[in-house]
């Protein structure tokens, strides 16, 4: 098994999981589908000749960089607020976020005439801190080493009244955030054999597992995560959830979370195939190829399952794999300084 990455037993493509019950299904992300059309973009899938003919495989990005707000964080966030009742609209939302689904946040109580206020950690890089507060949201910064974002977060729902819409820990996020999967499925133009799913809290990750758990049961899925905060691999290998380690830092800053999601892990344990890793290092040349080969501009933690890929971590001659490129929010120094030698 190539280093970095674990492979549950009997995860094998054409193994069908067994379904748990799960606070999302394939029905959800269908119908959450319509309820986004003409709000979100369908974005596509990029495949270049040459490339594959270097991989000898086929390789997809579904390019969520292109999305609107610059990830597929808007997805969920849209489809929650638009659950909201009036006076919940009228009192606005509040989040934990490192950025994307703080952006998502923001455009979608803009769209619906509410309001947001963004728990974010004082790290964040701050162009995004910028833009977050250029579609007129709020901001309070916690030390991410040393305060809880969720204690912060609960504060705030009892002090203000503001409703919770979590990056990926309720049901109407994970099926707006399915919709990803689906439109990858559906175009694909073929089955595929893996996809890889950049994770933090896990979120995207369980959705795409639900979706193709019904629509591609051949298709096996990969959490894909920064070396260093490897927290989904760890929890995987124990059966339980496991932590990071504080203190750690890597440049895939949007997805620097503490512990998988309550919420999406089962899920996660469920239906996965397993979890692969990059370093930094392959980070930054899976930016560079990136750009190189398909001309996008994409954030480090977007390009961890591009990275595991181009490192081997899953094999891809004679297959068909993709990965979900999950945002292109990064300012144009720090991406020039990422992709410099």
């Amino acid at each position: 098994m190539p280093a970095g990455c674990l492979t549950k037993p009997g995860s094998m493509a054409g193994s069908a999981p067994e379904m748990a019950p799960h606070p999302v299904s394939f029905d959800d992300v269908r119908r959450a589908a319509g309820a986004l059309a003409g709000v979100t973009i369908r974005t596509p899938v990029l495949e270049n000749p040459d490339v594959n003919a270097r991989l000898g495989g086929r390789l997809l990005l579904k390019a969520e960089s292109l999305q609107r707000t610059g990830a597929f964080k808007i997805r969920g966030a849209y489809h929650r607020m638009l659950h909201l009742s009036p006076d919940e609209l009228a009192r606005g939302a509040v989040t934990y976020s490192s950025g994307n689904h703080a952006l998502g946040l923001a455009r979608a109580a803009q769209i619906l005439g509410s309001s947001a206020l963004i728990v974010m950690p004082s790290d964040v890089p701050q162009a995004k801190m910028a833009a977050v507060r250029a579609m007129g949201a709020g901001i309070e910064t916690f030390d991410r080493d040393t305060e809880d974002s969720a204690e912060i977060v609960a504060r705030v729902v009892r002090e203000t009244g503001r409703v919770e819409v979590p990056p990926s820990a309720h049901p109407e996020v994970l099926a707006g955030a399915g919709t990803v999967a689906l439109e990858l499925i559906e175009d694909a133009g073929a089955a595929m054999d893996a996809v890889l799913v950049p994770c933090g809290g896990g979120g995207l990750t369980a959705a795409t597992a639900v979706v193709t758990a019904e629509a591609s049961p051949s298709t096996q899925v990969y959490a894909a995560e920064p070396e260093l905060f490897d927290d989904t691999r760890r929890s995987l290998e124990a059966g339980r959830r496991v932590g990071n380690p504080k203190g750690r830092r890597t440049i895939c800053d949007a997805i620097m979370t503490p512990i998988p999601n309550e919420v999406t892990f089962p899920i996660n344990l469920d239906l996965l195939a397993g979890a692969v890793t990059a370093d930094d290092e392959e980070v930054r040349e899976a930016m560079r190829f990136a750009f190189t080969h398909f001309h996008i501009v994409t954030e480090p933690g977007a390009v961890v399952g591009l990275a595991a890929i181009l490192a081997g971590r899953v094999p891809i001659e004679g297959r068909t794999i993709a990965t979900v490129i999950t945002g292109g929010n990064i300012d144009a120094a720090r991406f020039a300084r990422l992709l410099a030698p």
